[in-house]
């Protein structure tokens, strides 16, 4: 709706996972690294820990553009799956065709893949979204699959990547030896100040923005008072702030207008 006036060739604060509108925050730059090192280093297991909405799944999307051919990648978005169906969906999502249902057919499969794969130079990786809706059986299960490795290489790493509640459930008596085998751990932080200012511009940059839209210091800060640095909620306020601007017909985004814009997100009925 707001688009036109503005000037811009697509919504700048969507909040679906669109790794193009990627903002590389400090905290974001040293995850992507740590992420990139892991892989590189084939370190087995890794874990990315944040907040609702502080980019992890965005992340995961720019990790994914940022590897090269010779890496074959999965990523499991259903963390809820039973054992066997969520096997059976990493080797779909491989893009192989699955020969029998029973788990020692799967693994015979999965290990066959890995093998092939690793005779070729390639590199394999899994990622696993929303990893702490994962049961305790079933991240013992995702161990177990990390077994299959050779005398020199592990075969493929995993990525764990979840809500704060992944890193309690790791600590579980019966998850030691998958404890022990995180060779990178990050979490996630919110953006501070001066990255909120940086993200919103950013954004409005990437959608196509020539620089008229602008937000006050006063709706900066309220914008990150009330988001709290996280993202997805600074792309909700964002969002009504515009098309309140929109209907104001403004391109200056005053603290008044993003007050008004929290108080719609709420419900608060003037």
């Amino acid at each position: 709706m707001y688009r036109e006036f503005f000037g811009l060739k697509e919504k700048p604060f969507s909040v679906t996972s669109d790794p193009n509108f990627l903002f590389l925050s400090r905290i974001h730059k040293e995850a992507l690294s740590h992420l990139i090192y892991g892989i590189k280093e084939r370190k087995g297991f890794l874990e990315i820990t944040g907040e609702i909405g502080a980019g992890k799944t965005t992340l995961c999307r720019a990790l994914l553009n940022e590897l090269d051919s010779d890496t074959k990648t999965a990523f499991v978005f259903n963390s809820t799956l039973p054992e066997l169906q969520l096997l059976q969906a990493i080797l779909e999502d491989y893009g192989l065709k699955v020969e029998k249902r029973t788990k020692i057919a799967l693994l015979r499969q999965f290990n066959n893949f890995l093998i092939d794969e690793l005779s070729k130079g390639h590199n394999v990786i899994l990622i696993i979204d929303e990893a702490q809706n994962l049961k305790i059986r079933t991240l013992e299960e995702i161990r177990m699959l990390s077994n299959l490795e050779t005398d020199k290489a592990k075969l493929f790493q995993i990525i764990l990547v979840g809500q704060p509640q992944l890193k309690k459930k790791l600590e579980a008596p019966e998850l030691v030896q998958l404890r022990q085998r995180i060779g990178v751990r990050f979490h996630l932080t919110p953006l501070d100040g001066d990255d909120v200012k940086n993200y919103i511009y950013h954004r409005l940059a990437v959608a196509g923005s020539d620089g008229q839209i602008q937000f006050d210091d006063a709706a900066l800060k309220e914008v990150h008072r009330y988001s709290g640095g996280i993202p997805r909620i600074i792309n909700m306020i964002c969002d009504k702030a515009l098309l309140l601007a929109y209907v104001m017909e403004t391109r200056m985004v005053i603290s008044s207008i993003v007050e008004r814009s929290i108080r719609e997100l709420e419900g608060v009925v003037e």
